[in-house]
């Protein structure tokens, strides 16, 4: 395992590239040594190329840069924190999750968290890779591999990760090292990339989704469970990290996820659910102003009065017989 320099990652031009222009990653892995094992194929050769990744990231680490243009890459996630992401779309890869991402002319986003030791194995396939070996198989395919199948785009796209089953976690393991002699590698490991599309690329009949539907679906998830959360803890309402971390996807992610579906920030959410709650305890009886004030998680008397008032049209003391609606019933 090699550990990331602090220092400035600096990328000279070599001979290599100089001679040939064409896509190389290894300039990406300098950073990591041995931390990056080319394990066999090439994305223009072979159409498979397959990788082992193990370092410690003392900065976090942009993996983006190592993407074949014209390929889909899966990504075996075992230790380490790392994303991909791309407007709406992301992919967060926790330890032990799986997920893959397709690389057009439009570089995909992608870090690793610093601190960190990471561990995954990567198989990326080529467009032409997958459509010479996919192509009868079209309508049963990820929308995303489908696209690229049936040449409806190549665009740079990104699916939500998903966890690893003990299968996938044998399939990881048997990759690592080819257990055939050296001659017989090729054969093996062009097998073993059609069992990996098979394994992550096919839908089951009945779960065929558009891809903007699967990424509306999930958003409208993530945003029900955020609302869970926040109602269960609303004394005490977590981090915005924390939420994230219950959603299955960035911060910053979720909080243009959470802001497009209700028209709220979640701070904003958070003091509209806790003025409900204290609505719900004063017009109760059981509880007095600083009560209420208390159960929803204010310890200021005064920043819960003005929210309040901000939220009702009046002070938590006059409520509910001075609301608004009321006055007007009391002419």
């Amino acid at each position: 395992m090699r550990e990331l320099s602090k220092r400035p990652q600096k990328i000279g031009e070599t001979a290599e590239a100089v001679a040939a222009p064409a896509f190389t990653e290894r300039p990406v892995w300098r950073a990591v040594g041995d931390g990056w094992r080319h394990l066999h194929g090439s994305v223009r050769g072979a159409g498979a190329s397959f990788e082992w990744h193990d370092f410690k990231a003392n900065v976090e680490f942009d993996w983006g840069k190592s993407f074949h243009p014209g390929s889909i890459e899966v990504c075996l996630n075992l230790e380490g924190e790392g994303r991909v992401s791309l407007n709406k779309q992301e992919a967060v890869f926790a330890p032990l999750t799986a997920g893959f991402y397709r690389r057009g002319e439009q570089t995909l986003p992608a870090t690793r968290s610093a601190n960190q030791r990471h561990q995954f194995l990567t198989v990326e396939m080529s467009f032409d890779f997958l459509r010479r070996h996919l192509g009868e198989f079209v309508t049963s395919l990820h929308p995303l591999v489908r696209e690229v199948v049936a040449g409806q785009s190549e665009k740079s796209a990104v699916a939500p990760s998903t966890r690893l089953t003990s299968r996938q976690q044998q399939l990881l393991a048997s990759l690592r090292e080819a257990p055939v002699l050296a001659l017989a590698q090729s054969v093996w490991y062009q097998a073993k990339a059609l069992e990996v599309a098979a394994e992550f690329f096919f839908v089951a009949p009945g779960e065929q989704e558009l891809f903007c539907q699967r990424q509306q679906r999930i958003a409208a998830e993530r945003v029900e469970k955020v609302v869970a959360v926040l109602r269960e803890k609303l004394s005490s309402p977590p981090a915005l990290e924390e939420l994230g971390r219950a959603a299955g996807c960035s911060p910053f992610h979720l909080s243009r996820t959470f802001s497009t579906a209700t028209g709220m920030t979640i701070p904003q959410y958070t003091r509209q659910l806790r003025m409900e709650r204290a609505a719900e305890l004063l017009k109760s009886g059981r509880f007095n102003v600083t009560e209420a004030a208390l159960e929803v998680g204010y310890s200021s008397l005064s920043h819960f009065s003005q929210a309040f008032h901000e939220t009702f049209g009046c002070c938590p003391g006059l409520y509910p017989l001075k609301t608004p609606t009321q006055q007007t019933a009391l002419k």
